[in-house]
Protein backbone atom coordinates (compact mmCIF):
# COMPACT_ATOMS: atom_id res chain seq x y z
CA UNK A 1 0.00 0.00 0.00
CA UNK A 2 2.67 2.47 0.78
CA UNK A 3 4.09 2.20 -2.99
CA UNK A 4 0.63 3.20 -4.20
CA UNK A 5 0.88 5.85 -2.02
CA UNK A 6 4.08 7.28 -3.05
CA UNK A 7 2.82 6.87 -6.80
CA UNK A 8 -0.49 8.50 -6.27
CA UNK A 9 1.48 11.50 -4.05
CA UNK A 10 2.13 13.73 -7.35
CA UNK A 11 -1.42 12.94 -8.30
CA UNK A 12 -3.05 14.65 -5.25
CA UNK A 13 -5.29 17.07 -7.04
CA UNK A 14 -6.76 14.22 -9.70
CA UNK A 15 -7.55 11.67 -6.64
CA UNK A 16 -9.58 15.04 -5.30
CA UNK A 17 -11.08 15.20 -8.65
CA UNK A 18 -11.67 11.76 -8.71
CA UNK A 19 -13.27 11.43 -4.79
CA UNK A 20 -15.55 14.54 -5.79
CA UNK A 21 -16.92 12.62 -8.75
CA UNK A 22 -17.43 9.57 -6.94
CA UNK A 23 -19.41 11.41 -4.39
CA UNK A 24 -21.27 13.07 -6.89
CA UNK A 25 -22.65 9.58 -8.33
CA UNK A 26 -23.47 8.13 -5.09
CA UNK A 27 -25.19 11.43 -3.72
CA UNK A 28 -26.90 11.03 -7.27
CA UNK A 29 -27.90 7.32 -6.88
CA UNK A 30 -29.27 8.01 -3.15
CA UNK A 31 -31.20 11.08 -4.10
CA UNK A 32 -33.40 9.43 -6.43
CA UNK A 33 -35.03 7.12 -4.40
CA UNK A 34 -35.70 9.75 -2.27
CA UNK A 35 -37.64 11.91 -4.77
CA UNK A 36 -39.52 8.90 -5.64
CA UNK A 37 -40.83 8.71 -2.57
CA UNK A 38 -41.81 12.15 -2.30
CA UNK A 39 -43.35 11.71 -5.71
CA UNK A 40 -45.32 8.74 -4.09
CA UNK A 41 -46.32 10.20 -0.55
CA UNK A 42 -47.53 13.65 -1.74
CA UNK A 43 -47.91 13.25 -5.93
CA UNK A 44 -49.69 10.37 -6.25
CA UNK A 45 -52.03 11.48 -2.89
CA UNK A 46 -52.37 14.92 -4.23
CA UNK A 47 -52.91 14.05 -7.63
CA UNK A 48 -50.89 17.45 -8.29
CA UNK A 49 -49.89 16.46 -11.47
CA UNK A 50 -47.51 20.05 -11.32
CA UNK A 51 -45.93 18.58 -8.47
CA UNK A 52 -45.23 15.24 -9.87
CA UNK A 53 -43.75 16.85 -13.00
CA UNK A 54 -41.80 19.09 -10.78
CA UNK A 55 -40.55 15.92 -8.93
CA UNK A 56 -39.97 14.30 -12.41
CA UNK A 57 -37.81 17.22 -13.58
CA UNK A 58 -35.48 17.06 -10.38
CA UNK A 59 -35.10 13.01 -10.55
CA UNK A 60 -34.17 13.49 -14.42
CA UNK A 61 -31.74 16.51 -13.71
CA UNK A 62 -30.11 14.01 -10.24
CA UNK A 63 -29.86 11.39 -13.06
CA UNK A 64 -27.70 13.42 -15.27
CA UNK A 65 -25.72 15.12 -12.41
CA UNK A 66 -25.01 11.28 -11.23
CA UNK A 67 -24.49 10.00 -14.43
CA UNK A 68 -21.93 12.77 -15.37
CA UNK A 69 -19.96 11.62 -11.91
CA UNK A 70 -19.81 8.44 -13.12
CA UNK A 71 -18.38 9.29 -16.54
CA UNK A 72 -16.16 12.08 -15.56
CA UNK A 73 -15.25 9.81 -12.55
CA UNK A 74 -14.42 6.63 -14.78
CA UNK A 75 -12.40 9.16 -17.01
CA UNK A 76 -10.78 10.62 -14.12
CA UNK A 77 -9.97 7.05 -12.86
CA UNK A 78 -8.37 5.29 -15.97
CA UNK A 79 -6.20 8.56 -16.18
CA UNK A 80 -4.89 8.37 -13.14
CA UNK A 81 -4.54 4.76 -13.28
CA UNK A 82 -2.51 5.38 -17.05
CA UNK A 83 -0.23 7.48 -15.13
CA UNK A 84 0.62 5.53 -11.92
CA UNK A 85 1.92 2.69 -14.45
CA UNK A 86 3.77 4.69 -16.73
CA UNK A 87 5.24 5.62 -13.38
CA UNK A 88 5.86 2.56 -12.41
CA UNK A 89 7.21 1.21 -15.58
CA UNK A 90 9.78 4.31 -15.82
CA UNK A 91 10.87 3.94 -12.26
CA UNK A 92 11.17 -0.16 -12.76
CA UNK A 93 13.42 0.38 -15.97
CA UNK A 94 15.22 3.31 -14.97
CA UNK A 95 16.08 1.50 -11.64
CA UNK A 96 17.47 -1.47 -14.16
CA UNK A 97 19.77 0.76 -15.62
CA UNK A 98 21.30 0.65 -12.28
CA UNK A 99 21.54 -2.60 -12.10
CA UNK A 100 25.06 -4.22 -12.77
CA UNK A 101 24.84 -7.41 -14.87
CA UNK A 102 24.83 -9.52 -11.98
CA UNK A 103 22.10 -7.42 -10.04
CA UNK A 104 20.24 -7.97 -13.10
CA UNK A 105 20.86 -11.95 -13.25
CA UNK A 106 19.28 -12.10 -10.07
CA UNK A 107 15.80 -11.40 -11.90
CA UNK A 108 16.15 -12.81 -15.44
CA UNK A 109 14.82 -10.96 -18.47
CA UNK A 110 11.69 -12.66 -18.16
CA UNK A 111 10.91 -11.99 -15.23
CA UNK A 112 11.68 -7.78 -15.62
CA UNK A 113 9.74 -8.68 -18.47
CA UNK A 114 6.77 -9.92 -16.32
CA UNK A 115 7.42 -7.44 -13.47
CA UNK A 116 7.30 -4.24 -16.38
CA UNK A 117 4.31 -5.10 -17.67
CA UNK A 118 2.05 -8.10 -16.69
CA UNK A 119 2.48 -7.08 -12.89
CA UNK A 120 1.77 -3.35 -13.31
CA UNK A 121 -0.89 -4.24 -15.38
CA UNK A 122 -2.74 -5.65 -13.08
CA UNK A 123 -1.86 -2.98 -10.01
CA UNK A 124 -3.35 -0.39 -12.63
CA UNK A 125 -6.21 -2.46 -12.61
CA UNK A 126 -6.53 -3.09 -9.11
CA UNK A 127 -6.54 0.59 -8.45
CA UNK A 128 -9.17 1.51 -11.08
CA UNK A 129 -11.52 -1.18 -8.80
CA UNK A 130 -10.55 0.28 -5.71
CA UNK A 131 -11.61 3.45 -6.72
CA UNK A 132 -14.71 2.32 -8.33
CA UNK A 133 -16.22 -0.44 -5.63
CA UNK A 134 -14.25 0.09 -2.80
CA UNK A 135 -13.65 3.71 -2.32
CA UNK A 136 -17.66 4.63 -2.30
CA UNK A 137 -18.84 2.18 0.30
CA UNK A 138 -17.99 4.47 2.93
CA UNK A 139 -19.79 6.98 1.74
CA UNK A 140 -23.17 4.75 0.74
CA UNK A 141 -23.03 2.94 3.61
CA UNK A 142 -22.69 6.83 5.98
CA UNK A 143 -25.43 8.81 3.31
CA UNK A 144 -27.41 5.36 2.71
CA UNK A 145 -27.75 4.88 6.47
CA UNK A 146 -28.16 8.47 7.07
CA UNK A 147 -31.25 8.84 5.11
CA UNK A 148 -32.66 5.80 6.28
CA UNK A 149 -32.47 7.38 9.58
CA UNK A 150 -34.26 10.80 7.81
CA UNK A 151 -37.56 8.64 7.06
CA UNK A 152 -37.45 6.43 10.27
CA UNK A 153 -35.42 5.88 13.54
CA UNK A 154 -36.47 2.18 13.39
CA UNK A 155 -35.81 1.40 9.96
CA UNK A 156 -32.22 3.52 10.11
CA UNK A 157 -31.38 1.30 12.91
CA UNK A 158 -32.65 -2.02 10.77
CA UNK A 159 -30.82 -1.04 8.13
CA UNK A 160 -27.16 -0.23 10.15
CA UNK A 161 -27.57 -3.80 11.54
CA UNK A 162 -27.97 -5.41 8.35
CA UNK A 163 -24.81 -3.67 7.07
CA UNK A 164 -23.07 -4.64 9.96
CA UNK A 165 -23.52 -8.15 9.30
CA UNK A 166 -23.22 -8.04 5.70
CA UNK A 167 -20.32 -6.44 6.51
CA UNK A 168 -18.98 -9.25 8.96
CA UNK A 169 -19.94 -12.07 6.66
CA UNK A 170 -17.76 -10.23 3.46
CA UNK A 171 -14.94 -10.06 5.94
CA UNK A 172 -14.58 -13.80 6.79
CA UNK A 173 -15.47 -14.73 3.46
CA UNK A 174 -12.08 -12.57 2.42
CA UNK A 175 -9.77 -13.75 5.00
CA UNK A 176 -10.96 -17.76 3.10
CA UNK A 177 -10.81 -16.27 -0.68
CA UNK A 178 -7.45 -14.58 0.01
CA UNK A 179 -5.88 -17.70 1.58
CA UNK A 180 -7.02 -19.85 -1.98
CA UNK A 181 -6.23 -16.91 -3.98
CA UNK A 182 -2.56 -16.32 -2.63
CA UNK A 183 -2.26 -20.45 -3.11
CA UNK A 184 -3.89 -19.73 -6.57
CA UNK A 185 -1.26 -17.33 -7.41
CA UNK A 186 1.73 -19.16 -6.25
CA UNK A 187 0.50 -22.70 -8.16
CA UNK A 188 -0.28 -20.21 -11.41
CA UNK A 189 3.99 -18.94 -10.76
CA UNK A 190 4.94 -22.65 -10.43
CA UNK A 191 2.74 -23.49 -13.69
CA UNK A 192 4.79 -21.04 -15.48
CA UNK A 193 8.17 -22.45 -14.60
CA UNK A 194 7.32 -25.84 -15.08
CA UNK A 195 5.87 -25.07 -18.50
CA UNK A 196 8.96 -22.71 -19.69
CA UNK A 197 11.45 -25.85 -18.27
CA UNK A 198 9.58 -28.26 -20.38
CA UNK A 199 8.96 -25.50 -23.71
CA UNK A 200 13.02 -24.42 -23.37
CA UNK A 201 14.46 -27.85 -22.11
CA UNK A 202 12.08 -29.97 -24.83
CA UNK A 203 15.18 -31.47 -26.29
CA UNK A 204 17.09 -32.65 -23.66
CA UNK A 205 13.46 -34.10 -22.20
CA UNK A 206 13.33 -36.09 -25.78
CA UNK A 207 17.30 -36.81 -25.56
CA UNK A 208 17.12 -38.92 -21.96
CA UNK A 209 13.59 -40.34 -22.96
CA UNK A 210 11.92 -38.26 -20.23
CA UNK A 211 8.91 -37.49 -21.75
CA UNK A 212 6.46 -39.77 -19.69
CA UNK A 213 8.00 -38.16 -16.00
CA UNK A 214 7.73 -34.72 -17.24
CA UNK A 215 3.90 -35.25 -18.62
CA UNK A 216 3.19 -37.01 -15.27
CA UNK A 217 4.83 -33.33 -13.46
CA UNK A 218 3.16 -31.05 -15.76
CA UNK A 219 -0.47 -33.03 -15.62
CA UNK A 220 0.49 -32.87 -11.75
CA UNK A 221 0.91 -28.95 -11.65
CA UNK A 222 -2.00 -28.65 -13.93
CA UNK A 223 -4.45 -30.36 -11.82
CA UNK A 224 -3.55 -28.55 -8.16
CA UNK A 225 -4.08 -25.39 -10.16
CA UNK A 226 -7.55 -26.20 -11.79
CA UNK A 227 -8.91 -27.86 -7.83
CA UNK A 228 -7.66 -24.87 -6.45
CA UNK A 229 -9.37 -22.25 -9.10
CA UNK A 230 -12.65 -24.49 -8.95
CA UNK A 231 -12.26 -23.97 -5.20
CA UNK A 232 -11.87 -20.11 -5.73
CA UNK A 233 -15.10 -20.25 -8.59
CA UNK A 234 -17.47 -22.22 -6.01
CA UNK A 235 -16.42 -19.36 -3.63
CA UNK A 236 -17.78 -17.10 -5.78
CA UNK A 237 -20.80 -18.64 -6.74
CA UNK A 238 -21.62 -19.16 -3.01
CA UNK A 239 -20.87 -15.15 -2.36
CA UNK A 240 -23.29 -14.21 -5.25
CA UNK A 241 -26.11 -16.63 -4.11
CA UNK A 242 -25.08 -15.50 -0.43
CA UNK A 243 -25.40 -11.99 -1.60
CA UNK A 244 -28.97 -12.30 -3.40
CA UNK A 245 -30.10 -14.42 -0.30
CA UNK A 246 -29.11 -11.30 1.93
CA UNK A 247 -30.77 -8.64 -0.35
CA UNK A 248 -33.77 -10.34 -0.87
CA UNK A 249 -33.95 -10.98 3.57
CA UNK A 250 -33.07 -7.10 4.08
CA UNK A 251 -36.17 -6.66 1.02
CA UNK A 252 -38.58 -8.80 3.38
CA UNK A 253 -37.48 -7.54 6.82
CA UNK A 254 -38.02 -3.80 5.29
CA UNK A 255 -41.47 -4.94 3.93
CA UNK A 256 -42.75 -6.55 6.85
CA UNK A 257 -41.34 -4.03 9.30
CA UNK A 258 -41.91 -1.22 6.80
CA UNK A 259 -45.48 -2.13 6.65
CA UNK A 260 -45.81 -2.45 10.69
CA UNK A 261 -44.91 1.24 10.84
CA UNK A 262 -46.76 2.30 8.00
CA UNK A 263 -49.87 0.83 10.02
CA UNK A 264 -48.43 2.69 12.81
CA UNK A 265 -48.58 6.57 11.13
CA UNK A 266 -44.73 6.50 11.35
CA UNK A 267 -44.10 6.09 7.64
CA UNK A 268 -45.82 6.59 4.30
CA UNK A 269 -45.80 4.12 1.59
CA UNK A 270 -43.42 5.92 -0.34
CA UNK A 271 -40.82 5.58 2.20
CA UNK A 272 -40.81 1.95 1.95
CA UNK A 273 -39.70 2.25 -2.03
CA UNK A 274 -36.62 4.56 -0.57
CA UNK A 275 -35.59 2.26 1.96
CA UNK A 276 -35.22 -0.66 -0.45
CA UNK A 277 -33.56 1.26 -3.17
CA UNK A 278 -30.73 2.25 -0.19
CA UNK A 279 -30.47 -1.52 1.41
CA UNK A 280 -29.75 -2.91 -1.96
CA UNK A 281 -27.54 -0.12 -3.25
CA UNK A 282 -25.58 -0.38 0.30
CA UNK A 283 -25.28 -3.92 0.24
CA UNK A 284 -24.61 -4.23 -3.40
CA UNK A 285 -21.63 -1.85 -2.85
CA UNK A 286 -20.08 -3.93 0.20
CA UNK A 287 -20.39 -7.54 -2.05
CA UNK A 288 -18.81 -5.54 -5.04
CA UNK A 289 -16.30 -4.28 -3.08
CA UNK A 290 -15.58 -7.69 -1.25
CA UNK A 291 -15.00 -9.02 -4.67
CA UNK A 292 -12.40 -7.16 -5.15
CA UNK A 293 -10.80 -7.25 -2.15
CA UNK A 294 -10.99 -10.77 -2.56
CA UNK A 295 -8.65 -10.77 -6.09
CA UNK A 296 -5.84 -8.25 -3.67
CA UNK A 297 -3.78 -11.20 -2.97
CA UNK A 298 -2.56 -10.82 -6.24
CA UNK A 299 -2.46 -7.24 -6.76
CA UNK A 300 -0.31 -8.24 -3.47
CA UNK A 301 2.10 -9.88 -5.09
CA UNK A 302 2.37 -7.73 -8.13
CA UNK A 303 3.18 -4.59 -5.77
CA UNK A 304 5.80 -7.37 -3.85
CA UNK A 305 7.34 -7.98 -6.95
CA UNK A 306 7.70 -4.48 -8.33
CA UNK A 307 9.51 -3.21 -4.62
CA UNK A 308 11.46 -5.70 -4.55
CA UNK A 309 12.91 -4.33 -8.04
CA UNK A 310 12.34 -0.66 -6.78
CA UNK A 311 13.98 -0.99 -3.20
CA UNK A 312 17.34 -3.56 -4.95
CA UNK A 313 20.36 -1.82 -4.04
CA UNK A 314 22.59 -1.44 -6.98
CA UNK A 315 25.93 -3.12 -6.79
CA UNK A 316 27.61 -0.65 -8.46
CA UNK A 317 27.32 3.12 -7.44
CA UNK A 318 28.52 6.15 -8.54
CA UNK A 319 30.08 8.31 -5.48
CA UNK A 320 29.10 11.73 -4.48
CA UNK A 321 33.26 12.41 -5.92
CA UNK A 322 33.24 10.74 -9.01
CA UNK A 323 34.15 12.58 -11.93
CA UNK A 324 31.11 14.07 -14.40
CA UNK A 325 32.78 15.96 -16.01
CA UNK A 326 34.78 15.55 -19.49
CA UNK A 327 38.53 13.95 -18.76
CA UNK A 328 41.87 15.01 -20.35
CA UNK A 329 43.13 12.62 -22.95
CA UNK A 330 45.64 10.80 -22.04
CA UNK A 331 48.10 7.97 -24.03
CA UNK A 332 47.18 5.30 -21.87
CA UNK A 333 43.55 4.61 -22.66
CA UNK A 334 43.29 1.59 -20.17
CA UNK A 335 45.29 0.24 -17.91
CA UNK A 336 44.91 -2.93 -15.76
CA UNK A 337 47.23 -3.56 -12.54
CA UNK A 338 46.80 -6.02 -10.74
CA UNK A 339 43.26 -6.78 -11.07
CA UNK A 340 41.98 -10.19 -9.92
CA UNK A 341 37.76 -10.49 -10.33
CA UNK A 342 35.57 -13.06 -9.21
CA UNK A 343 31.73 -13.13 -9.77
CA UNK A 344 29.57 -13.17 -6.60
CA UNK A 345 28.92 -16.71 -4.83
CA UNK A 346 31.77 -18.02 -7.03
CA UNK A 347 34.37 -20.65 -5.21
CA UNK A 348 37.44 -19.79 -8.16
CA UNK A 349 38.70 -15.89 -9.12
CA UNK A 350 37.19 -15.42 -13.02
CA UNK A 351 40.27 -13.40 -13.96
CA UNK A 352 43.88 -13.03 -11.59
CA UNK A 353 46.52 -10.69 -11.36
CA UNK A 354 46.19 -8.93 -14.83
CA UNK A 355 48.40 -6.10 -15.41
CA UNK A 356 48.48 -4.27 -19.16
CA UNK A 357 48.15 -1.13 -20.97
CA UNK A 358 45.93 0.01 -24.10
CA UNK A 359 47.37 2.70 -25.82
CA UNK A 360 46.27 5.06 -27.93
CA UNK A 361 47.42 4.56 -31.60
CA UNK A 362 47.47 0.52 -30.85
CA UNK A 363 45.61 -2.35 -30.93
CA UNK A 364 45.34 -5.03 -28.04
CA UNK A 365 44.11 -8.33 -28.79
CA UNK A 366 43.05 -10.94 -25.82
CA UNK A 367 42.44 -14.52 -27.11
CA UNK A 368 42.09 -18.06 -25.10
CA UNK A 369 39.78 -20.55 -24.78
CA UNK A 370 35.75 -20.74 -23.46
CA UNK A 371 35.57 -19.45 -20.19
CA UNK A 372 39.45 -18.42 -19.65
CA UNK A 373 37.81 -14.86 -18.62
CA UNK A 374 38.17 -12.80 -22.01
CA UNK A 375 34.58 -10.77 -21.78
CA UNK A 376 34.70 -10.04 -18.27
CA UNK A 377 37.69 -7.90 -19.45
CA UNK A 378 35.42 -5.66 -21.31
CA UNK A 379 32.67 -6.10 -19.19
CA UNK A 380 35.05 -4.52 -16.14
CA UNK A 381 36.52 -2.05 -18.01
CA UNK A 382 32.58 -0.60 -19.02
CA UNK A 383 32.15 -1.46 -14.92
CA UNK A 384 29.36 -3.70 -15.66
CA UNK A 385 31.05 -5.62 -12.54
CA UNK A 386 33.62 -3.90 -10.25
CA UNK A 387 36.91 -5.36 -9.41
CA UNK A 388 37.60 -7.34 -6.82
CA UNK A 389 41.18 -6.64 -5.82
CA UNK A 390 43.46 -4.14 -7.97
CA UNK A 391 42.66 -1.52 -10.32
CA UNK A 392 41.01 -0.33 -13.53
CA UNK A 393 42.25 3.49 -15.03
CA UNK A 394 40.89 4.86 -17.84
CA UNK A 395 41.73 8.09 -18.94
CA UNK A 396 44.23 8.13 -16.01
CA UNK A 397 41.74 7.76 -13.28
CA UNK A 398 40.31 4.79 -11.53
CA UNK A 399 37.05 3.52 -13.19
CA UNK A 400 35.58 3.63 -9.84
CA UNK A 401 36.31 7.49 -9.38
CA UNK A 402 34.28 8.02 -13.02
CA UNK A 403 30.57 8.65 -12.78
CA UNK A 404 29.26 5.98 -15.21
CA UNK A 405 27.91 7.89 -17.69
CA UNK A 406 31.05 9.72 -18.71
CA UNK A 407 33.24 6.36 -18.32
CA UNK A 408 30.99 4.91 -20.92
CA UNK A 409 30.75 8.07 -23.28
CA UNK A 410 34.39 7.28 -23.73
CA UNK A 411 34.22 3.74 -24.86
CA UNK A 412 32.44 2.68 -27.97
CA UNK A 413 31.66 -1.69 -27.72
CA UNK A 414 30.42 -3.94 -29.55
CA UNK A 415 28.63 -7.05 -27.54
CA UNK A 416 29.54 -10.56 -28.34
CA UNK A 417 26.19 -11.16 -29.12
CA UNK A 418 25.40 -8.89 -32.26
CA UNK A 419 22.13 -7.29 -31.11
CA UNK A 420 19.94 -4.86 -33.34
CA UNK A 421 16.84 -2.54 -32.48
CA UNK A 422 13.67 -3.29 -33.91
CA UNK A 423 13.57 -0.02 -36.89
CA UNK A 424 15.84 1.03 -39.60
CA UNK A 425 19.36 0.69 -40.32
CA UNK A 426 19.35 4.52 -40.07
CA UNK A 427 17.88 4.15 -36.81
CA UNK A 428 20.50 1.32 -35.03
CA UNK A 429 23.38 3.67 -36.73
CA UNK A 430 21.78 6.80 -34.57
CA UNK A 431 22.52 5.14 -31.47
CA UNK A 432 26.36 6.04 -32.01
CA UNK A 433 25.88 9.66 -32.98
CA UNK A 434 22.06 11.03 -32.97
CA UNK A 435 23.04 13.93 -35.60
CA UNK A 436 24.99 11.73 -37.66
CA UNK A 437 24.26 12.57 -41.57
CA UNK A 438 23.20 10.28 -44.37
CA UNK A 439 26.44 10.80 -45.90
CA UNK A 440 28.24 10.15 -42.43
CA UNK A 441 26.18 6.80 -42.24
CA UNK A 442 27.14 5.61 -45.30
CA UNK A 443 30.99 5.74 -44.88
CA UNK A 444 30.71 4.38 -41.88
CA UNK A 445 29.05 1.46 -43.44
CA UNK A 446 31.79 1.44 -46.02
CA UNK A 447 34.42 0.57 -43.41
CA UNK A 448 32.23 -1.64 -42.08
CA UNK A 449 32.29 -4.08 -45.16
CA UNK A 450 28.71 -3.18 -45.13
CA UNK A 451 28.11 -2.52 -48.38
CA UNK A 452 24.91 -4.68 -49.16
CA UNK A 453 22.82 -2.07 -47.47
CA UNK A 454 22.98 0.18 -50.67
CA UNK A 455 21.88 -2.50 -52.50
CA UNK A 456 18.65 -3.20 -50.05
CA UNK A 457 15.47 -1.62 -51.05
CA UNK A 458 14.97 1.16 -49.27
CA UNK A 459 19.04 1.58 -48.07
CA UNK A 460 19.37 3.19 -45.16
CA UNK A 461 15.25 2.98 -43.88
CA UNK A 462 15.50 -0.90 -44.67
CA UNK A 463 13.92 -2.55 -41.95
CA UNK A 464 15.82 -4.33 -38.92
CA UNK A 465 13.23 -7.58 -37.27
CA UNK A 466 13.72 -6.90 -33.49
CA UNK A 467 17.28 -8.32 -32.72
CA UNK A 468 17.76 -7.95 -36.22
CA UNK A 469 16.37 -11.45 -37.34
CA UNK A 470 16.29 -10.74 -40.61
CA UNK A 471 19.94 -10.40 -41.47
CA UNK A 472 22.47 -13.02 -41.43
CA UNK A 473 25.11 -13.70 -38.19
CA UNK A 474 27.79 -11.20 -40.64
CA UNK A 475 25.53 -9.00 -41.65
CA UNK A 476 24.51 -8.22 -38.28
CA UNK A 477 27.72 -8.16 -36.93
CA UNK A 478 29.44 -5.58 -39.24
CA UNK A 479 26.09 -3.19 -38.82
CA UNK A 480 26.84 -3.60 -35.20
CA UNK A 481 30.68 -2.52 -35.64
CA UNK A 482 29.26 0.46 -38.30
CA UNK A 483 27.43 1.50 -35.21
CA UNK A 484 30.19 1.36 -32.63
CA UNK A 485 31.82 3.43 -35.02
CA UNK A 486 29.52 6.25 -35.70
CA UNK A 487 30.39 7.03 -31.87
CA UNK A 488 34.21 8.42 -31.37
CA UNK A 489 35.50 7.09 -28.54
CA UNK A 490 39.05 6.62 -26.34
CA UNK A 491 38.56 3.29 -26.78
CA UNK A 492 36.87 0.74 -28.95
CA UNK A 493 36.23 -2.93 -27.73
CA UNK A 494 35.27 -5.83 -29.99
CA UNK A 495 34.26 -8.95 -28.15
CA UNK A 496 34.10 -11.44 -30.73
CA UNK A 497 32.62 -9.51 -33.12
CA UNK A 498 34.80 -10.85 -36.41
CA UNK A 499 33.74 -14.52 -35.62
CA UNK A 500 30.84 -14.28 -38.50
CA UNK A 501 33.14 -12.84 -40.78
CA UNK A 502 34.23 -14.52 -43.81
CA UNK A 503 38.86 -14.43 -44.09
CA UNK A 504 38.35 -11.73 -46.58
CA UNK A 505 35.80 -9.81 -45.12
CA UNK A 506 37.74 -9.94 -41.83
CA UNK A 507 41.05 -8.65 -43.41
CA UNK A 508 39.21 -5.87 -44.97
CA UNK A 509 37.54 -4.54 -42.28
CA UNK A 510 40.54 -4.39 -40.22
CA UNK A 511 42.40 -3.04 -42.42
CA UNK A 512 39.84 -0.13 -42.70
CA UNK A 513 39.28 -0.26 -39.40
CA UNK A 514 42.93 0.82 -38.47
CA UNK A 515 42.62 3.95 -40.38
CA UNK A 516 39.51 5.17 -39.13
CA UNK A 517 40.59 4.71 -35.43
CA UNK A 518 44.10 5.48 -35.68
CA UNK A 519 43.76 7.98 -32.84
CA UNK A 520 42.37 5.46 -30.29
CA UNK A 521 42.71 2.68 -28.36
CA UNK A 522 41.42 -0.56 -29.68
CA UNK A 523 40.90 -3.98 -27.75
CA UNK A 524 39.82 -6.92 -30.07
CA UNK A 525 38.49 -10.00 -28.17
CA UNK A 526 38.47 -12.75 -30.43
CA UNK A 527 38.39 -16.91 -31.12
CA UNK A 528 40.40 -16.89 -34.48
CA UNK A 529 44.16 -16.48 -35.08
CA UNK A 530 43.70 -14.64 -38.19
CA UNK A 531 42.09 -11.79 -36.55
CA UNK A 532 44.47 -10.59 -34.02
CA UNK A 533 47.66 -11.31 -36.19
CA UNK A 534 48.80 -7.39 -36.59
CA UNK A 535 47.87 -6.85 -33.29
CA UNK A 536 50.32 -4.42 -31.15
CA UNK A 537 50.23 -6.73 -28.39
CA UNK A 538 47.89 -10.22 -27.78
CA UNK A 539 47.35 -11.21 -24.49
CA UNK A 540 46.96 -15.30 -24.09
CA UNK A 541 44.24 -15.88 -21.55
CA UNK A 542 44.52 -19.30 -19.58
CA UNK A 543 42.42 -20.06 -16.43
CA UNK A 544 41.75 -16.34 -16.01
CA UNK A 545 45.68 -15.61 -15.88
CA UNK A 546 48.05 -14.08 -18.43
CA UNK A 547 50.27 -16.95 -19.58
CA UNK A 548 51.59 -14.69 -22.76
CA UNK A 549 51.52 -11.03 -23.94
CA UNK A 550 53.29 -9.70 -26.83
CA UNK A 551 52.84 -10.00 -30.80
CA UNK A 552 52.21 -13.01 -32.36
CA UNK A 553 55.47 -13.89 -33.76
CA UNK A 554 56.60 -13.74 -29.97
CA UNK A 555 53.96 -15.54 -29.09
CA UNK A 556 54.18 -18.52 -31.35
CA UNK A 557 57.96 -18.81 -29.98
CA UNK A 558 57.45 -18.11 -26.67
CA UNK A 559 53.88 -18.98 -25.32
CA UNK A 560 52.33 -23.06 -25.51
CA UNK A 561 49.62 -21.95 -25.09
CA UNK A 562 48.77 -19.85 -28.01
CA UNK A 563 50.92 -22.11 -29.93
CA UNK A 564 48.39 -24.70 -29.51
CA UNK A 565 45.50 -22.74 -30.55
CA UNK A 566 47.43 -21.17 -33.44
CA UNK A 567 47.97 -25.23 -35.03
CA UNK A 568 44.56 -25.58 -34.32
CA UNK A 569 43.42 -23.33 -36.43
CA UNK A 570 45.84 -23.88 -39.01
CA UNK A 571 44.99 -25.69 -42.33
CA UNK A 572 46.22 -29.48 -41.94
CA UNK A 573 47.52 -28.78 -38.37
CA UNK A 574 51.46 -27.66 -40.10
CA UNK A 575 53.67 -25.36 -38.27
CA UNK A 576 52.87 -21.51 -37.76
CA UNK A 577 55.08 -19.20 -38.07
Amino acid sequence: MKLILQFLKPYRRLCLFNILAMLLDVAGGLLVPRLTADMINIGVESGSLDYMIGKGIAMLAVTVLSGAGALIGSWLCADLSAKIGQDMRNAVYEKSLTFSEHDFEQFGTGSMITRTLNDINIVQQSVVWCIQMVLPVPAVCVMGVGLAFAIDRVMGVLLIAVTVLIIVLAVLVTRKASVIFERLQRLLDRMNVVLRENLTGVRVIRAFNKEKDEEKRMRKTFEDYAETAVSANLLFAGLESTAFFVINICIVAILWIGGDRIGAGFMEIGDITALTEYSIMILFYIIMAQMVIILLPRARVCIGRIREVLEKEPEILDGEDSIRSPMKPAVEAAVFRDVTFRFPDADENALTDLNFICRKGETTAVIGGTGSGKSTIAKLLLRFHDVTEGSIFVGGADVRNIAQNELRSRISYVPQKAWLFSGTIADNLCYGNENASEREMRRILSVAQADFVSSLANGLDAHVAQGGTNYSGGQKQRLCIARALMKKADLYIFDDSFSALDFKTDAALRKALKEEVADAAVLIIAQRINTILNADQILVLDEGRIVGIGRHEELIENCPVYREIARSQMKGGGEVG
